[in-house]
């Protein structure tokens, strides 16, 4: 029996689903799409004896039917965001927003709204890599009480262009480039930078995309954001204009570059990877919900236009006001009906919700509409994953490709003499547009001329930029250094840059030095605009640490071979496993490696099998199996490569002299006898058994303990000191 849906429950999509999943786990026998049994699935019915293979026979309609099914599997990719994943969840309002909007998922605490969200790169192939330099898609459909209610948005909060005229040409610059289809999945060349000189309203995003943001350590470690500037109405009819936010509770955390290029091709499924295994283990992401709301009558009050989508809302003049959670909670069934047929529109939007005179969502949204039917057909919405929970009909939307669902009656048009499937009133929750301009202003009609141009205030292009770059730390703006260099390192014409080290002395002239020399630009003697010096709380990532020292979910490995010390290693890998942090063993092979007191332990992973970049720290027990360690050039290289990405490293007794022969810096201090335990630069190690060492009190800066200050560093994602003072590029990674 199929439940009910209920779009106020978190089950509510699920139960929808129901319908149309079947399990494959089952003795049903094999049939063909029309019914019928299948007595052999592996032979083409042909002409064949004892002796001799004859011609296959074209009246074989199961083997035409199943190459037929096979040859027509794919669909049109998507142009951008091709590459992504997606989970379901629900939705939870903690703070009623009435007196902004009527919409129900933003004004009934009592409801659970079911939904899903597909993460995404935008400039790479279905089958590029996850870990590439790119913005991410964020993308969510609430099936809501009240319809569907898409936020198709990014992590990073603004875009490229202000008019969405300009999609076709900013995606065919980032895209690789037409004489060669090279490269896939990567700004570093001629073209995409060339744009970016072309049209100055990128630069804002441009230092967003060199920033951390651009490559994450994880989907469930990122921000989400609207991009857009959209409409809140409430009961009086009074408009607020509004952007809308998530903010992760595990913080905002980042991939370092080296290691982003190396998990390309070690692992290219990382980040959905680490989704689908946080949610399979009960480790539910979670992001606070927030808005940033103007009234209408103050949207002129900013020295910026608001509905520009390259600029953000300082949150020192529009503060974010949190009111509710987004929860992903649950895997797909299967990819393809659910995560590449889910199809997302800026202009599904529910009543209490409206559209701005935002130029770029004024074209996404007709262009989102477009592409969907490019992929999917006219009947795109019937699919089980994008039609509503509520209920939905209309008379009048009929037939088409792919056409399913079976309308019974005698009419198909309105008015009718029957009255079926009337429209509603806006009391009956009917949607109704905002009037523009609202009714106290409606003798005051827009004045201005028709032409192909945007009001004053989206001509300034650089000073949010510097405001960004201002507000980093000290080791993010270093990284934004490196990676201007490396993109610009690969653009082989020089005019292009030349071009952009001289664009970013308008940004900040210490910057446009230090890349004009990494990548033989022209290097600038003046800044080209004036940089004040002005900061603003919210861009660095840095900010939004977790209160509380957190490891759920971050991947330790633990390196072993024949002879190590049993509970040191079990001890640890209990410690950390309690915290919800994913404990790998990884040993010289997986028949299993045996401890000093015979216990034998078979790893997850052999050394050759995965590397160091798979996993947020490293930790060497004591033991006799040093000296195997010693002699195996990848169990080093685990080391130096650690040390190198600036993650957490701990060993304890014969491991503290293996480690620090790997890092060799005076700077890097170790344990030694005298001195039990030490921590320097991330680097903890320590001597004693295992009860002393690996014993767990209080996690924090001031912990005591190896496993306690191990779980610290590991809390604090990596170590940017080394980085600062020069270690990490000493060391070969």
């Amino acid at each position: 029996m199929v439940p009910n849906p209920n779009p106020k429950t978190a089950d509510g999509k699920k139960a929808d689903l129901q319908k149309d999943t079947i399990d494959i786990h089952s003795k049903q026998h094999m049939t063909t799409d029309h019914g019928v049994k299948i007595s052999n699935p592996d032979q083409w019915l042909r002409v064949v004896d004892e002796k001799k293979t004859g011609p296959s026979l074209l009246e074989d309609q199961i083997a035409r039917e199943k190459i037929m099914r096979f040859d027509h599997e794919r669909i049109p990719e998507r142009v951008v965001h091709a590459r992504g994943t997606g989970a379901f969840g629900k939705f939870k309002l903690y703070e009623s927003a009435e007196d902004v909007t009527t919409a129900g998922v933003l004004t009934d605490t009592s409801r659970e709204t079911p939904l899903f969200v597909r993460f995404s790169t935008v400039q790479g192939s279905k089958g590029s890599a996850d870990t590439v330099r790119d913005v991410r898609g964020f993308a969510i459909k609430m099936y809501t009480a009240e319809g569907n209610w898409d936020i198709v948005g990014n992590n990073i909060p603004v875009f490229f262009i202000q008019d969405s005229i300009k999609f076709p040409d900013v995606i065919h610059a980032v895209k690789p480039e037409p004489h060669n289809e090279v490269p896939q999945a990567q700004t570093a060349h001629n073209n995409f930078w060339d744009f970016q000189y072309m049209h100055s309203e990128v630069t804002h995003m441009n230092q967003w995309i060199m920033s951390d943001r651009a490559i994450p350590r994880s989907f469930r470690m990122m921000q989400g954001f609207g991009v857009n500037t959209y409409s809140l109405i409430n009961k009086a009819g009074k408009r607020h204009f509004v952007k809308f936010h998530f903010t992760p509770e595990l913080g905002v955390h980042s991939l370092v570059w080296d290691e982003a290029l190396k998990i390309g091709g070690q692992d290219p499924d990382f980040h959905r990877k680490d989704l689908m295994e946080a949610i399979e283990a009960g480790h539910f992401p979670r992001w606070k919900f927030g808005i940033q709301v103007i009234p209408e009558e103050k949207v002129d009050n900013f020295e910026f236009d608001p509905l520009d989508a390259t600029k953000v809302w300082p949150e020192e003049l529009v503060p974010i006001r949190y009111i509710g959670e987004l929860e992903l909670n649950r895997n797909i069934d299967e990819f393809f009906p659910q995560t590449e047929q889910v199809a997302f529109c800026t202009s599904h939007i529910v009543p209490g919700i409206d559209f701005s005179d935002d130029p770029l969502l004024q074209g996404r949204n007709f262009s989102y509409f477009d592409t969907q039917i490019s992929r999917l057909g006219p009947n795109w919405e019937e699919l089980p994953i994008n039609r509503p929970v509520c209920p939905y009909m209309s008379l009048v939307n009929r037939d088409g490709q792919g056409r399913h669902r079976i309308t019974k009656g005698k009419v198909n048009y309105w008015p009718n003499r029957f009255e079926a499937n009337p429209p509603a009133t806006q009391e009956q929750g009917g949607f109704v547009s905002y009037p523009q301009p609202p009714p106290q202003q409606q003798q005051q009609q827009q004045q201005g001329a028709k032409k192909r141009a945007l009001s004053d205030k989206f001509k300034e292009h650089f000073n949010q930029a510097q405001v960004f770059y201002n507000s980093l730390s000290p080791i993010e703006k270093m990284h934004v250094a490196k990676a201007f260099s490396f993109e610009l390192d690969h653009c082989d014409d020089p005019i292009v840059y030349k071009r952009m080290t001289e664009r970013l002395s308008a940004i900040d002239l210490d910057l446009a030095k230090k890349v004009a020399k990494n990548v033989g630009g022209d290097t600038p003697v003046k800044s080209t605009k004036e940089n004040k010096g002005i900061k603003a709380k919210g861009l660095s990532q840095l900010e939004f640490m977790p209160e509380t020292p957190v490891i759920t979910t971050r991947r330790i490995a633990i390196l072993l071979a024949d002879d190590f010390d049993f509970n040191q290693y079990t001890t640890m890998k209990e410690v950390l496993s309690e915290r919800g942090a994913f404990v790998f063993t990884v040993g010289a092979q997986r028949q299993g490696v045996t401890a000093e007191s015979g216990q034998k332990v078979v790893p997850d992973h052999f050394f050759n099998g995965v590397r160091s970049t798979l996993f947020d720290a490293v930790y060497v027990p004591g033991g006799k199996h040093i000296q195997a360690l010693l002699s195996n050039g990848v169990a080093k290289h685990w080391i130096s490569e650690s040390f190198s990405h600036l993650k957490a490293i701990a060993g304890a007794n014969e491991a503290v002299p293996f480690i620090e022969r790997q890092i060799g810096l005076p700077e890097v201090e170790v344990a030694k006898s005298g001195s039990p335990l030490k921590e320097s630069y991330g680097v903890v190690t320590g001597y004693g058994d295992a009860v002393s060492l690996l014993k767990v009190g209080t996690i924090g800066p001031d912990a005591k303990g190896l496993a306690e200050q191990f779980i610290w560093h590991i809390s604090r994602h990596r170590n940017w000191a080394r980085e600062l003072d020069g270690l990490s590029d000493q060391i070969a990674a």
